[in-house]
């Protein structure tokens, strides 16, 4: 079977990107990384009133033509108090956040003025409009102020908050089920028989399905079994929206997933032109008239972290409901060589300098998960590529980015 180029692969995967239909109604306090279902509007203009950003006195700037001017101190005015009218050629003593009087259109800040009794002395010629901060000039009544289809993030709750908004509208949360097939994997903490190994992929998974703001539920280590990896995709079909594996890809007597999914549902794709991750498989499983997306990824460490980061997070991400599912295209200078001897893009762990350019780690083995730990994205390569120092390379960001 021929390889299908990695770009037609993550359009296919993409294309076929649902969004959860299901809408809540949350409290804004629980709000932290959902994705909003609706645009936000805001019910309030921001700020109510135009309002001091300095401790000092409020006068109109046309009354003030000159260093030195005096004016009288007709009122003072905290924040929550309600100001007077300015009268022409007076000032008002005010504080930060404090309503700036109707007829004042500055406020000179207390270092540049001196207090003679009931007088105060300007000694600096303020702009109209100086260390005021204008009614609306943040948010106007009516007007969105968070899109649909973006993450909520720490200051977006605030944002929300500032407008008294407490409850919104957000996608259910996506879910998904995990399992991991291989008769060797052994859990950590537990003893390690000979020729067995620890199960890395499930924390490199969980941690990964976490960091996306996506339900899991982890149905564990699966025996090479068929009739065992039938059980469990029919079990993950009937819970989740996406059914997400590691391992039994290839095509030896002891891999059966792909069987396995292709008895209980549909492979769409299998074996892409990548480099970690050629074995990669998605489609999906039926059951009770519902069909749950499959993606099988490869059993070594590496090409589990870079699936996941070069295709999964990207479905995941438009299945949430996120407008934005990627980082920019970043093009970075490569400070290192390296050669692609074969037919795939090959994704190569990289770490961003002091200078500014990228630093390759030394050992590419897909079986090497220290790679991931010391980097901080990936470097694409072309197949049949030489890359050497000084060249440009496209950067994808790790894990941590976010939309």
């Amino acid at each position: 079977m021929a390889l299908l180029p990695f770009s037609e692969a993550k359009a296919k995967l993409l294309a076929s990107a649902r969004v959860v239909a299901d809408v809540e109604t949350v409290d804004l306090a629980e709000a932290f990384g959902r994705v909003l279902a609706e645009d936000l509007v805001s019910p309030m203009t921001v700020p109510p009133f135009s309002n001091a950003a300095m401790d000092g006195y409020a006068a109109r700037a046309a009354d003030i033509p000159e260093a030195g001017a005096r004016l009288p101190v007709t009122q003072r005015v905290a924040a929550g108090d309600v100001a007077r009218a300015l009268a022409p050629g007076s000032a008002a003593r005010i504080f930060t956040g404090a309503q700036v009087p109707d007829g004042a259109d500055a406020v000179v800040m207390q270092e540049d003025c001196v207090v003679d009794g009931d007088f105060v002395i300007i000694n600096r010629v303020p702009p109209a409009g100086q260390h005021v901060r204008l009614k609306g000039s943040d948010l106007l009544a009516g007007k969105p102020i968070l899109a649909a289809g973006s993450r909520f993030s720490a200051a977006a709750q605030g944002l929300a908050a500032s407008v008294g908004i407490g409850e919104v509208k957000v996608f259910r949360r996506l879910r998904a089920a995990i399992f991991f097939t291989g008769s060797e994997l052994v859990m950590p903490g537990q003893p390690l028989p000979p020729g067995h190994i620890y199960n890395s992929n499930r924390h490199v998974m969980r941690g990964f399905l976490q960091e996306l703001g996506v339900e899991t539920l982890d149905l564990g280590i699966i025996p090479d079994d068929r009739d065992a990896t039938r059980a469990a995709l029919r079990r993950a079909a009937a819970e989740a929206d996406v059914i997400i594996t590691s391992g039994g890809m290839s095509e030896g007597d002891e891999d059966h997933v792909t069987a396995a999914v292709k008895a209980e549902g549909h492979i769409d794709v299998w074996k892409i032109a990548a480099k970690p991750g050629k074995p990669l498989a998605f489609g999906g499983v039926a059951i009770a008239g519902r069909e749950a997306a499959f993606i099988g990824l490869p059993g070594n460490p590496v090409a589990v972290w870079s699936g996941l980061l070069t295709l999964v997070a990207p479905f995941l991400r438009r299945r949430q409901g996120l407008t934005r599912i990627e980082a920019d295209r970043q093009m970075l200078r490569a400070d290192f060589s390296y050669m692609v001897k074969g037919n795939r893009l090959e994704f190569v762990r990289v770490r961003r300098n002091a200078k500014g350019g990228l630093d390759i780690y030394p050992t590419q083995d897909s079986a090497v998960i220290s790679s991931a730990v010391w980097s901080d994205g990936v470097a694409a390569i072309p197949a049949g590529a030489t890359i050497l120092p000084g060249d440009m390379v496209e950067y994808l960001p790790g894990p941590g980015w976010t939309p």
